[in-house]
């Protein structure tokens, strides 16, 4: 096990964040996993890393500080406090974010006061995020098991964390001789697809699905078609998703027309969201339902301004390798690469030609690229879903049917 956690940590940080000698580092991560950062921190000292900063999360204590302390009083907590980030920022550091879940801790917490928080959170970092927009940062999101995540997928399991480090082990390919050299073939047959998507230049996208989906959206002049592999000021590349079997781009926020229903359940802020609708009308949510998180829902929708409306739409073939698990990880960053998603919130400049050389005023006023301090992905693919592009002379394109690419896109 250690020797495939030393392999994971390795790659984190030379294939997905290409660390630097001198460079600085901030991790943020849960507590639980002291063990596998004291690993990173072991490789990051031999790249030549002096500078490194633990942003530690410990989901317990959050809970504890949300039903006793007042939301004036959490501000001063740095799980919602993120300014530090804004001075490793500053100092081009890079950033790598362990995500792991603790799925259904925050049911007896007001949902009203979790997203006034979070969107204090989004507030504190704003550097950080504009120089993130600028492509100046290298970052990476990635996961790592904690028990009680752990024990929500492998409810029967003797070794519920051994099986979720395999799990994740087996879907970053880590087992491979060269991950990295895998992941550098990964990305570039990604890249081709993009390439062809972006050769289109559709000016519309129809959703449907037998689930009730029932969706259009459009997409703005000049817009390309990214994957997890972002490419930075410098030149660098890095894999700011890890894993990622995506293609995504930001679309023109005012457009969104219908309705959506999710295929999997979202854990948003360890509150579980299921079985969802969302309605848009010129772009903004304006009717939503959920079986379960109904109140969470509604108020992740309306966190701050903008916040109603899209900022991406990302595809993804049902026939892929988290898909075909055939489980549900309660962690968005597994369950957005098994399914076609969409995200409220903001955009991503780097998905319009030369955007990261744009500010976001301009973005907003000539291409209609969403402005908000939250970002929410959500999960809408099926296995019989078909997804249609309208050209500007209005010809009807396939890019998915039941589910997965055409030959054309594949």
């Amino acid at each position: 096990m250690k020797e495939l956690q030393e392999k994971y940590a390795e790659t984190l940080l030379k294939s997905c964040l290409k660390m630097e000698k001198n460079q600085p580092l901030l991790i943020s991560y849960n507590v639980e996993r002291n063990d596998f950062v004291r690993i990173l921190t072991k490789i990051a000292y031999e790249i030549g890393v002096k500078d490194i900063y633990y942003d530690i999360q410990d989901p317990y204590l959050k809970h504890e500080a949300l039903k006793k302390l007042s939301i004036e009083e959490c501000k001063n907590i740095g799980f919602w406090n993120k300014e530090i980030w804004n001075e490793y920022a500053k100092k081009d550091a890079a950033f790598l974010m362990l995500a792991s879940e603790t799925p259904g801790l925050m049911k007896d917490i007001d949902s009203k006061k979790q997203a006034e928080l979070t969107k204090y959170s989004y507030e504190t970092r704003k550097e950080f995020d504009d120089l993130r927009d600028k492509s100046h940062l290298a970052w990476c999101i990635a996961a790592v098991p904690t028990e009680a995540w752990a024990k929500e997928l492998y409810k029967e399991s003797k070794n519920p964390v051994e099986d979720l480090w395999n799990k994740i082990f087996d879907l970053c390919y880590i087992r491979e001789k060269d991950p990295i050299k895998y992941w550098d073939s990964k990305t570039e047959k990604l890249e081709k697809r993009a390439e062809k998507l972006n050769n289109y230049q559709f000016k519309t996208l129809k959703y449907s699905s037998n689930n009730g989906t029932n969706f259009q959206i459009g997409l703005p002049k000049n817009h390309l078609w990214a994957t997890g592999r972002s490419i930075l000021d410098t030149g660098k590349k890095v894999l700011v998703n890890f894993p990622t079997e995506e293609v995504f781009t930001s679309p023109d926020r005012l457009t969104a027309e219908g309705i959506v229903y999710s295929s999997k359940p979202l854990s948003y802020q360890d509150t579980i969201i299921d079985e969802f609708s969302i309605r848009f009308e010129k772009g903004k949510a304006v009717e939503a339902h959920a079986k379960e998180g109904e109140e969470t829902l509604k108020n992740m929708i309306k966190i701050c301004e903008n916040s109603e409306y899209l900022g991406e739409v990302a595809l993804v073939p049902y026939d892929s390798p988290i898909s075909n698990t055939n489980q549900i990880f309660l962690e968005t960053l597994f369950d957005e690469n098994a399914s076609c998603h969409i995200a409220l919130g903001d955009s991503f400049p780097e998905c319009i030609e030369n955007g990261s050389n744009m500010d976001k005023k301009h973005l907003l006023e000539e291409y209609h690229l969403n402005d908000c301090k939250s970002h929410v992905d959500f999960m809408v693919g099926t296995k019989d879903m078909n997804i249609i592009g309208i050209t500007k002379d209005n010809k009807e394109v396939e890019i998915l049917k039941n589910g997965n690419f055409t030959k054309e896109f594949e």
